[in-house]
């Protein structure tokens, strides 16, 4: 399996994730959030909404540079929902 360098990362050609997917509604709207989790060393990582996630992918891909050498704020562990 090849890796490039991204940053002070490596792509992978190959990643595997769990994505959950849900919705919260409060006051009369919804928003979707979502958590993906590594299938190996068992991390999970929250997004509040769809486009963090999307964000997120794309870095890992290398499709999306890092902003200002920051990477996204996660929306912290998702034990216990959905």
């Amino acid at each position: 399996m090849s890796h490039e360098r991204i940053g002070d990362r490596e792509a992978r050609d190959y990643v595997a994730y769990l994505l959950r997917l849900w919705r919260e509604t409060s006051g009369g709207s919804s928003r979707w959030r979502a958590s993906l989790q590594d299938p190996h060393s068992g991390e999970r990582i929250g997004f509040g909404s769809l486009e963090e996630l999307f964000d997120s992918l794309l870095r890992e891909t290398g499709s999306l540079p890092e902003r200002n050498g920051r990477e996204l704020r996660s929306c912290g562990e998702t034990t216990g929902q959905r």
